[in-house]
C-alpha cells in the first residue's frame, strides 16, 4: 500500500520531469521557425530593393531618351537647314572656281548654244507639252561641269542664293531651285522668259520658304557663267497649278517668273513672282532698307527656345520621379513599423 502511494506521488513529478523535456524543443523549433521567417523577410526586402532600384535606373534611362528625342526632333529643322545651305554654298563655289578658267571663247560657245536652244523653244506652239521635241539638247546645254547646275540665283531680302539646276525632279527641288523645262533658258535677251521653281516650308531646307515677302519692286538676280542677269518684281499672282497662260513669252519682254507652293503647308495653288529685266546695279549704289524689326536666324532661335524647354522637362520629370522614390520610401517604412507593432 505504501509503495503504492509512492508511486501516485511519483508520478506528477514524472510528469513535471516530462513536461519539462518537451518544452524546450518547441522553444528551438519556434526560434528556427523565426529564423526562416525573419530570412525570408529579408530576401523579399532585398528584392523590393533591386526592383526599386532597378525601376528608378529605368525610368532615368527613359527620361533621358524623351530627353535626346525632343531635342533632336527641335533642332533637325535648323541642323538640316544650316547643313544644306553649306552644301549649296559649297556648290556654288565649285562653280565660280571652274568658270574662272573659262575664256571668253568658252562663254560665247555655251551662250549660243542657249540662244538655239531658246530660239527653237519659240517655234513650239505649246511649249510646255511640246518641250520634249528638244529635250535631247536640253540638258547639255549650259551643264559645265556635268551635275546640271546652270548658275544661281541670289535673293537678298530673303537672304538666299540656291543653285539653279536642270529640270524640276524631286531630287533637285529636295535641296535647290529647278529650271522649268519647256520655259527658256535663263540667259537673258529679247523674247525670253525664265520659270524658277523651289519648295517652300521643308524642314531640310529654306528654299523659296520666304518668296511670299517679295512684293513689286524688289530685286533678284541671276548668275550664269560670266553674266549676271537683273529682275524687279513687276508682278506677283496666285494661281492654280493647271495655269499657265502668266508663263509664256511676250513678245520684245525679257522675264524670269520664280514659282513655290501656297498657301503655306496647303499647297493647293501657286505664287508666281514674276521680275522684268534691269541693268544690274552697281554694289555703291544699293540701297539697304532697315525694318523696324529685327529678324534673327531660326539656326539660333531653334535651338536657344528647345533647349531651355527640354532641359526644363528633364529636370521636371527627374524631380517628379524623385519625389515619388522618396513617397514609396516612406510609404514602406509605414508599413514596416506597423508590422513591428
Amino acid at each position: 500500500m505504501e509503495e503504492n502511494k509512492k508511486n501516485e506521488n511519483a508520478l506528477p513529478e514524472e510528469k513535471v520531469k516530462s513536461d519539462e523535456n518537451v518544452t524546450p524543443e518547441k522553444d528551438v523549433e519556434s526560434e528556427e521557425n523565426a529564423e526562416i521567417k525573419a530570412d525570408v523577410k529579408k530576401e523579399e526586402k532585398t528584392e523590393k530593393k533591386k526592383k526599386a532600384k532597378k525601376k528608378g535606373l529605368t525610368s532615368t534611362i527613359l527620361l533621358i531618351v524623351i530627353f535626346l528625342v525632343g531635342l533632336c526632333i527641335l533642332l533637325y529643322p535648323s541642323v538640316s537647314n544650316f547643313w544644306n545651305e553649306k552644301r549649296q554654298s559649297q556648290a556654288i563655289m565649285n562653280y565660280n572656281d571652274l568658270i574662272a578658267d573659262f575664256t571668253p571663247e568658252d562663254f560665247q560657245a555655251h551662250f549660243e548654244k542657249a540662244e538655239e536652244y531658246n530660239r527653237k523653244l519659240r517655234l513650239i506652239s505649246e511649249p510646255f507639252l511640246g518641250y520634249s521635241e528638244i529635250s535631247d539638247e536640253y540638258y547639255s546645254v549650259l551643264d559645265i561641269n556635268g551635275n546640271g547646275m546652270m548658275g544661281y540665283i541670289t535673293i537678298d531680302k530673303i537672304k538666299v542664293q540656291i543653285p539653279i539646276y536642270h529640270g524640276t525632279s524631286d531630287n533637285v527641288l529636295n535641296s535647290a531651285v529647278g529650271h522649268l523645262e519647256g520655259s527658256s533658258l535663263p540667259i537673258g535677251g529679247e523674247n525670253t522668259h525664265t520659270v524658277l521653281s523651289a519648295h517652300r516650308g521643308l524642314p531640310s531646307a529654306k528654299l523659296f520658304t520666304n518668296l511670299d515677302e517679295l512684293v513689286v519692286g524688289d530685286i533678284f538676280t541671276l548668275t550664269i557663267l560670266d553674266r549676271t542677269l537683273t529682275y524687279q518684281v513687276d508682278q506677283v499672282i496666285v494661281v492654280l497649278p493647271e495655269e499657265v497662260n502668266e508663263l509664256y513669252v511676250e513678245n520684245g519682254e525679257d522675264y524670269c517668273t520664280l514659282v513655290t507652293c501656297t498657301p503655306y503647308g496647303i499647297n493647293t495653288h501657286r505664287l508666281l513672282v514674276r521680275g522684268t529685266r534691269i541693268e544690274n546695279i552697281e554694289e555703291g549704289k544699293k540701297v539697304n532698307v532697315i525694318t523696324d524689326a529685327y529678324q534673327v536666324d531660326p539656326l539660333i532661335v531653334t535651338p536657344a527656345v528647345a533647349i531651355p524647354m527640354l532641359g526644363g522637362l528633364l529636370i521636371f520629370l527627374i524631380v517628379k520621379s524623385s519625389k515619388e522614390k522618396k513617397k514609396n520610401q516612406s510609404l514602406q517604412k509605414e508599413k514596416k513599423k506597423n508590422e513591428n507593432k
